[in-house]
């Protein structure tokens, strides 16, 4: 059913009448495909191929509308035969490989993309092809941990998906078997509003949902809601009367596009449904709708002017009124050149929607971003066995907690009830551990590793949440939470201490962090040791907080060590004049001096020294462009060992 939904563009009836019963098969059949009557044509098509020798345009005309009602199997049989007749195109094997990923023949897929690299000499034009199947492949080789269920309890013959849970009711979509409604594309009739009860975690008891099924000659559905249930938000065709118009030989055909609608309940428990101020259904569609979790922005899917092309992620933002902002497209980052579909904002934060232009198993696939509005990250496919060969789309998630995540998708994926089907998944939250592991040196190098180093874990706050020893050869481990920064700082009597900062934030997946420590010997004459993350602010030379606290470790070796004398010197980069560098790197070396003095140091035991630019580290010189990391391992502040 969601293979004709992808487009927006929903044919609904025929305007006229189609050729007297005396017509000969082939007439009626290539009317019905030309009229978009995919399940009519395919019937008469079987029968018109039904020779030894059937004609090429039959057998073509038979793959392509097997295709698009679903009928994979039966469309990659015909295009098996199409692309080994004389006449065959190399478009009818980019259209052989896609059925054949719908029925996750993804090896044979890959054949039929080569074959067509091989006729053509393009290998551009089905580079996403190639690299989807080769995912594919790899993805269904190592599974992910989703655990799906097929809800066979309200499930049937022909197709429902879309389901959205509200309370302890599940609302979804489907072919009602008693309707009088038929849609020409499949044959079957319109799409209508079910609820099932949620027992357990199962659904059952399904029934229409008629208080937004206000008529069965059209397409409604599917639907969601705010939070606490009191508005609901229902995609509709169009059912004006001046639809789209077409004329194919001589005979007009009427097209529907899609249209959002809002409804509100009111004290009488009935229902009032307004139309979303940006629907304009004579020049594109509008539906899909779902509210961020502070319920002030609106996303919803749009073939509207001004997108990425086929159908995109839209949003609008809530005034103070109330009313909904302009139409904003959520960029491309999530928007490909073809179709976005059934976008959801699970209780995590997350978006969750479905696509067919990025690397995916077949048709539509889900995938994952996390943002908002138009800054996302980078969509990542949810994987097999959620995604499959078939379509899978309308992902929502009902519940996360610290144990599991759960809800429900639908998916046209073989061995299925009917045509779309709704399934339910479980995955169990995967506890993250990471473990930060480190090696403590002695100097910069790392060929001589340095024992009995007392290492410091501490948090942003430099709050010390744990401390141990190196063992022997200077290895040493701590648990880290993921989403948070660390400073690791490692001391040891008669060596310079060293620290590094990293974070977890990043990290959703158990991993190991390596880190080293290198501990500089301080007591040799001459020996220099650069303090690092000594910073000042522009032009200024007095000692910042963070500053403080790496010249509180060098207050701690020199009271721990009285013999010891320094030079503490102040370097430059070389932008600014000579001289004023030299002044200004003189008092932010006297300043330093002064703090060390304020915390005890005896200052007959430090030498002030300011070197301005005159000892630059690089090639970094008066008039040479440089980039800012280089100009900052110029300016650094400098530990000399006088005598010990």
């Amino acid at each position: 059913m969601v293979r004709n939904y992808i487009t927006l563009l929903l044919l609904l009836m025929c305007v006229g009448s189609f050729a007297q019963e005396q017509a000969g098969n082939r007439q009626k059949a290539n009317e019905y495909f030309i009229g978009y009557e995919y399940g009519k044509a395919t019937l008469l098509y079987k029968k018109l191929t039904d020779t030894k020798n059937p004609r090429f345009e039959d057998m073509e005309r038979l793959a392509f509308s097997s295709y698009q009602i679903n009928d994979y199997e039966l469309s990659t049989n015909w295009y098996s035969r199409l692309v080994e007749h004389p006449d065959s195109s190399p478009e009818h094997l980019l259209q052989y490989a896609k059925a054949l990923k719908q029925t996750s023949e993804y090896h044979k897929a890959k054949e039929v993309l080569e074959r067509y690299i091989q006729t053509t000499g393009n290998r551009e034009d089905v580079a996403l092809e190639m690299a989807s199947v080769e995912a594919a492949m790899k993805w269904m080789a190592h599974p992910t941990t989703y655990n799906i269920l097929n809800e066979m309890e309200i499930n049937t013959p022909l197709s429902e998906f879309g389901a959205y849970p509200v309370g302890d009711k599940v609302y979804y979509v489907g072919e009602a078997s008693n309707s009088s409604g038929r849609y020409s594309w499949t044959g079957n009739s319109f799409l209508q509003i079910f609820s099932a009860d949620k027992v357990g975690d199962s659904l059952v008891n399904p029934s229409l949902f008629n208080t937004l099924n206000e008529n069965n000659r059209y397409h409604v559905g599917p639907v969601s809601s705010n939070k606490s249930g009191n508005m609901f938000f229902v995609t509709r065709t169009y059912t004006g009367k001046k639809a789209n118009m077409s004329e194919i030989n001589k005979k007009k055909y009427q097209t529907n596009r899609l249209e959002l609608y809002v409804y509100t309940n009111t004290t009488d428990d009935k229902r009032i449904a307004i139309p979303f101020a940006y629907n304009n259904p004579k020049e594109y569609s509008v539906g899909h709708a779902t509210l961020s979790l502070d319920e002030q922005t609106l996303y919803f899917v749009s073939d509207m002017p001004g997108g990425m092309g086929g159908s995109d992620i839209w949003f609008c933002e809530k005034r103070m009124d109330g009313s909904w902002g302009v139409p904003q497209n959520a960029g491309r980052i999530i928007n490909s050149p073809n179709n976005e579909m059934f976008p959801h904002i699970g209780p995590d934060g997350a978006l969750y929607y479905s696509s067919n232009g990025f690397v995916g198993m077949g048709g539509l696939d889900i995938y994952i971003s996390n943002g908002e509005k138009s800054v996302w990250t980078r969509p990542e496919n949810l994987r097999f066995p959620t995604n499959s060969g078939g379509d899978d789309f309308a992902f929502v998630v009902s519940d996360i907690n610290n144990e599991e995540m759960k809800g429900y998708f639908s998916s046209n994926r073989a061995a299925g009830v009917g045509g779309d089907d709704i399934y339910s998944y479980t995955r169990p939250i995967e506890k993250v551990t990471i473990v930060m592991e480190g090696t403590s040196f002695e100097g910069q190098g790392m060929d001589k590793r340095l024992g009995e180093v007392a290492v410091l874990l501490k948090g942003t706050d430099q709050k010390i949440k744990t401390k141990k020893l190196s063992n022997d050869l200077g290895d040493f481990s701590f648990f880290v939470d993921p989403g948070k920064e660390y400073k690791i700082l490692g001391q040891k009597a008669k060596y310079y201490s060293d620290s590094l900062v990293f974070n977890t934030k990043d990290m959703t997946k158990s991993d190991t962090i390596k880190v080293a420590l290198h501990l500089e010997p301080l007591f040799r004459v001459g020996k220099k040791i650069i303090l690092k993350d000594i910073l000042y602010d522009f032009d200024k030379d007095n000692i910042r907080a963070d500053a403080a606290i790496i010249l509180n470790g060098l207050v701690r070796i020199m009271v721990d060590n009285p013999s010891l004398n320094i030079e503490l010197s102040s370097h430059t980069d070389s932008r600014g004049t000579d001289s004023y560098n030299l002044k200004l790197s003189s008092k932010r070396a006297s300043s330093a001096v002064d703090y060390l003095v304020s915390r005890g140091v005896s200052r007959t035991r430090i030498v002030a020294k300011g070197y301005g630019e005159s000892q630059l580290r690089n090639g970094c010189v008066n008039g040479i462009s440089c980039s800012e990391k280089a100009h900052q391992d110029n300016r650094r502040t400098e530990v000399t060992v006088l005598s010990f």
